[in-house]
C-alpha cells in the first residue's frame, strides 16, 4: 500500500465521520496519508425509534465509494505516481492521522453544510458532484475545489441546444429543497436575458406538489421543450407522473444529475412522454473498473467487524447488508460522476506528489503535509487523465467537457451521444442533429410562442413576453438585420435605398445634370446662340442709334434691355455639374433680378407711348412732369431699387442651397438646388410677376397706336412665352421628377429672353438690315399722321 487511508462516511440526519476501533476492509485502507471520502452509502430509515435503526444501501453511493477504492489502488499501484511510498511500521506516532484532503460530497446542498469545518483549516474539499456557482465563492469556500462543471456550464449548454433547434418557449422545473436547482433557476434566467429565450413557465417543486397540475398545466401553454433541472429523485417523480397521465410528445432536457439514470431508462412507457436529450460528462467509462468490483466482491471479504462488543458498534450500520448487493447493478448504475470521483482521488495524488518532491525514483520520506499546503498544489494541477486535461481555474472549478445525450427507448444502445460541449481551450459546441430519432418518428417539434418572422419582416412584441409577437414587413429605405435586431426597422443611410422587406440597403446612383448630356448640349447650344444674336443685335443698334427705329424702341432703354437680356441669362450655365452653394444662388438670381429691368424697361417704355398718343391732350400737366423729370428713368430706378432690396433678402435669409432629393426615385439621389424660405422666394419672384402683369396692361392700352410705335403685339407675343415657358416648367416640376426638370427651369429662362429677343427686337433688326426705306424721318412722320387722322374722325 502506498498512499491512502479511505474514511468512511454514514448519511443520519447529518453526514459525519464515525471515530471506530473497527476497521472494516471496504470502508478503510491503511496507508501513508489519509483522505477521506463522502457518499451516500447508507440512508437512514426510521430513526425516530431508539435501537430500532434499518439501514438501506442505495447501489449509486455504494458504487461511487468504489470508484474512490479503485482509483486509490490505481495510485498505489502506480511506479510513476508517489513512488516508494509505505506504511511505516515504526515509530507510528510520527504517521500523520489527520485527514489531508476530503472527496465529496455529492450535492451542493450537503456541500454548503459540510463545508464550514473543512474551510476552517484550509483542509481540500475536493467535490465531485456540487455543481452550484455559488460554492464557486473563494471568500466563502476557500478550500473547496471540484472536479465536476459548474451550473454555469451546464445551463450554458442547454441554452445551447434549446438555440441548436431554435426553441423559444421553455419551461423551467427545479425542486425548491436543494441548492442546485436553485442556482440552476437563477442562472437560467439571467443567460436567456439577451437571447430570444423566453421562460414561459417555471416551477421550483416539493415533494408534497402536486406534479400532475404542473404538467397539465404547462401542456396547456402548449410548451413542448421541458427543462428538469433536478436530483434525480425528484426528476424519477416527475417524469412518472407523465407517464402516468399521458404527457407525450414533449422535449424533455435533463439536467447532468439524472441524465443517465438507469432506473428511468426502464421504466415502462417511458417511450411515450416523447424525445429526452441529457447533459452529462463525456468520459463515463473506467477501464478496469469492472474487473475491480468483480474481484472484490468474490475475494471472500466480510463486513464483519473485529473487536467490536456488539453490532451496534460496527459503524452503525448493518454490515451484513454491504455484501448482498448485486454485483451488476453496481457496475451499471448511473456512471455520471464515476469520472469525477477518480479525477479527484488522483487530483489529491498529484498534489502530493509534488509536495513530497517526487521523482521517477521515489518520494522524500513520509512526513506531515500540512493540508494549506496542499490546496496550493491541487490549485496548480495540470495533469493528462485519459486523454483529458485536468485542471483548475482561480475559482477552483474545471474545465466543462460534456456529452449530450439522446435517449432511445426499445433500442440499444438506450443512451447515445449526439453531441459534445468544451470549455477548455476555447468554447466549442457540436450537435448531429441526424442521430436524434424525434418522438413518433416526426420532426423538430414546434416550441415557439409565434411563428417566426418570413425575411425582411420585424416582430412587433404583443406580449410581455418578447417571443411573442407579430409581424410587420419593414417599409421601404428600412431594412431589418436578424443577426442584430429582431424587432427594429433599420432606415437606410444617407445615399443608400431598399424597398420593402429587404434585408440590407443598397448604393443609391448619383444623378445630375451633366455637360456631356445630349440635351445639355443642345440647351447649351441654344444658349450660347442667344447671346451671339443678343450682342449682335446691341452691335447693331449701337451703329444705328440715331436712326428712328432704335429711337422708336427706346433709344438708350433699348440698351439697358439688351444688357439685361445677356446678363439674365447667365444663370443657365450654372445648372450642371454638381451643385454648390454658389452655383445654386446664381441659377435663379440673374435671371429674376435682370429679366425684371428688362421687363421694366419694356412697361415704362410702353406707358410713355400711350402718354405720348393717348394721355398728353387729356392730362398735359400729368405728361408735362413726366417728360420734365425723366419719368420713365425715375420709375425704372425705382422699380429697380425696390426689386434689389428684396434680392438681398432673399439671398441674406433664404438663399438657395444643394439639397440631395431621395424622395423621388427609390434607387437614385438627384442633386439639386431648393428655392431656399418660401417668404423670401416669393418676395423675389413677386417683382417679376407683378411686372408682367403690368406691362401686358400697357401693350394692350397701346393696341391701336401706329404701326412703328406699337408694341402691343411683340410685348403680348413675349410675355405668352414667358407664360408658357414657366407653365410647363412648373406643370413639369409638379408630375414629374429627375434631373431634367432642372433643365426645363433653365429653358423657361431662355423662353422669355427669346421671346423678347424675337417680338420686340428682331423686327427692328430686320427694318435696318433689310428694309432701310422704313428707317427714315418721313416714313415715320407719315403713319403718324395717319394715326392722328384717323384719331380726329373718331
Amino acid at each position: 500500500m502506498q498512499c491512502v487511508l479511505l474514511g468512511c462516511l454514514f448519511k443520519f440526519v447529518l453526514y459525519v465521520f464515525i471515530k471506530y476501533d473497527c476497521e472494516a476492509s471496504e470502508f478503510n485502507l491503511q496507508g501513508d496519508y489519509k483522505i477521506g471520502g463522502i457518499f451516500k452509502v447508507h440512508t437512514a430509515g426510521d430513526i425516530a425509534v431508539q435501537n430500532a435503526l434499518t439501514c438501506l444501501i442505495p447501489n449509486e453511493g455504494y458504487s461511487m465509494m468504489q470508484v474512490m477504492r479503485f482509483a486509490v489502488q490505481e495510485i498505489n499501484n502506480s511506479s510513476t505516481l508517489l513512488p516508494n511510498i509505505s506504511l511505516v511500521v515504526t515509530n507510528r506516532d510520527n504517521i500523520p492521522h489527520n485527514v489531508i484532503a476530503v472527496v465529496g460530497p455529492y450535492g451542493s446542498a450537503d456541500t454548503v453544510l459540510l463545508a464550514p469545518p473543512f474551510m476552517m483549516d484550509l483542509i481540500p474539499m475536493i467535490s465531485y458532484g456540487a455543481s452550484s456557482s455559488t460554492l464557486s465563492n473563494k471568500l466563502v469556500y476557500p478550500s473547496f475545489l471540484r472536479t465536476v462543471p459548474t451550473n454555469k456550464d451546464i445551463i450554458g449548454l442547454i441554452i445551447q441546444i434549446i438555440n441548436n433547434f431554435g426553441w423559444n418557449w421553455v419551461a423551467f422545473i427545479g425542486s425548491q429543497d436543494d441548492e442546485y436547482s436553485r442556482n440552476g433557476l437563477e442562472l437560467f434566467r439571467e443567460y436567456i436575458q439577451d437571447t430570444n429565450i423566453c421562460l414561459a413557465s417555471l416551477y421550483a417543486l416539493q415533494k408534497n406538489s402536486n406534479f400532475e397540475d404542473v404538467l397539465r398545466k404547462i401542456d396547456s401553454l402548449s410548451i413542448n421543450v421541458i427543462i428538469l433541472f433536478m436530483l434525480e429523485d425528484y426528476a424519477r417523480d416527475v417524469i412518472k407522473t407523465a407517464i402516468k397521465i399521458n404527457i407525450e410528445g414533449k422535449v424533455w432536457i435533463a439536467g447532468d444529475t439524472w441524465s443517465m439514470d438507469r432506473e428511468l431508462s426502464t421504466t415502462p412507457g417511458i417511450e411515450k412522454i416523447g424525445t429526452v436529450f441529457g447533459v452529462t460528462d463525456r468520459t463515463l467509462s473506467l477501464p478496469g473498473f469492472a474487473d475491480f468490483v468483480y474481484k472484490s466482491r468474490f475475494k471472500g471479504e466480510t463486513d464483519e467487524c473485529v473487536n467490536c462488543s456488539s453490532v451496534g458498534e460496527t459503524c452503525n450500520q448493518a454490515c451484513e447488508n454491504c455484501t448482498s448487493l448485486n454485483v451488476e447493478k453496481l457496475i451499471h448504475v448511473n456512471p455520471t460522476y464515476s469520472f469525477s470521483i477518480y479525477t479527484a482521488v488522483y487530483a489529491i495524488a498529484h498534489a502530493l506528489h509534488v509536495a513530497l518532491n517526487c521523482s521517477k525514483v521515489g518520494c522524500s520520506k513520509v512526513q506531515d503535509i500540512p493540508p494549506y499546503l496542499l490546496l496550493q498544489y491541487v490549485r496548480k494541477s495540470n495533469f493528462a487523465l485519459h486523454n483529458r486535461v485536468i485542471r483548475f481555474d482561480e475559482y477552483g472549478d474545471p474545465p466543462a467537457s460534456f456529452a449530450v445525450v439522446h435517449w432511445r427507448p426499445k433500442r440499444d444502445p438506450f443512451f447515445v451521444m449526439v453531441g459534445t460541449y468544451d470549455t477548455y481551450p476555447t468554447v466549442r459546441f457540436t450537435l448531429n442533429n441526424n442521430l436524434v430519432s424525434w418522438y413518433d418518428n416526426g420532426t423538430v417539434p414546434f416550441s415557439n410562442c409565434s411563428v417566426e418572422c418570413e425575411t425582411g419582416f420585424a416582430r412587433v412584441q404583443n406580449s410581455v413576453q418578447k417571443c411573442c409577437f407579430q409581424c410587420e414587413k419593414c417599409p421601404a429605405n428600412t431594412y431589418i438585420n436578424t443577426s442584430v435586431d429582431f424587432y427594429t426597422c433599420t432606415s437606410c443611410q444617407e445615399g443608400e435605398w431598399s424597398d420593402e422587406g429587404s434585408t440590407y440597403c443598397r448604393k443609391r446612383s448619383i444623378v445630375y445634370l451633366q455637360y456631356t448630356d445630349l440635351l445639355s448640349i443642345l440647351f447649351l447650344l441654344c444658349a450660347a446662340s442667344f447671346m451671339v444674336v443678343s450682342v449682335t443685335i446691341t452691335i447693331l443698334f449701337a451703329i444705328n442709334y440715331n436712326t428712328p427705329v432704335v429711337k422708336s424702341a427706346g433709344g438708350s432703354m433699348c440698351f439697358l434691355m439688351l444688357v439685361c437680356l445677356i446678363l439674365s441669362n447667365i444663370g443657365v450655365f450654372f445648372y450642371f455639374g454638381v451643385p454648390q452653394p454658389a452655383s445654386c444662388v446664381l441659377r435663379n438670381i440673374f435671371f429674376i433680378f435682370f429679366f425684371t429691368v428688362c421687363l421694366s424697361c419694356m412697361a415704362v417704355r410702353s406707358f410713355q407711348v400711350v402718354s405720348v398718343f393717348k394721355m398728353a391732350a387729356k392730362f398735359p400737366k400729368a405728361y408735362s412732369w413726366w417728360m420734365k423729370h425723366n419719368g420713365q428713368w425715375l420709375c425704372l430706378a425705382v422699380y429697380t431699387v425696390l426689386h434689389l432690396i428684396a434680392c438681398w433678402i432673399w439671398l441674406q435669409f433664404g438663399r438657395p442651397k444643394p439639397y440631395n432629393d431621395n424622395a423621388s426615385f427609390k434607387d437614385q439621389t438627384i442633386l439639386s438646388c431648393d428655392i431656399g424660405t418660401v417668404v423670401t422666394s416669393i418676395l423675389a419672384w413677386s417683382f417679376l410677376w407683378v411686372l408682367s402683369v403690368v406691362c401686358f396692361c400697357f401693350s394692350y392700352m397701346g393696341k391701336d397706336l401706329p404701326k412703328n410705335y406699337n408694341e402691343a403685339q411683340s410685348i403680348t407675343f413675349s410675355l405668352v412665352l414667358f407664360y408658357l415657358g414657366w407653365i410647363a416648367y412648373f406643370t413639369a416640376y409638379i408630375v414629374f421628377r429627375g434631373p431634367y426638370v432642372q433643365l426645363l427651369n433653365a429653358v423657361a429662362q431662355l423662353t422669355s429672353s427669346y421671346g423678347i429677343i424675337i417680338s420686340f427686337f428682331i423686327p427692328r433688326t430686320y427694318i435696318i438690315v433689310f428694309q432701310p426705306s422704313k428707317n427714315t424721318q418721313a416714313y415715320f412722320q407719315t403713319k403718324i399722321q395717319t394715326y392722328t387722322q384717323t384719331i380726329s374722325r373718331m
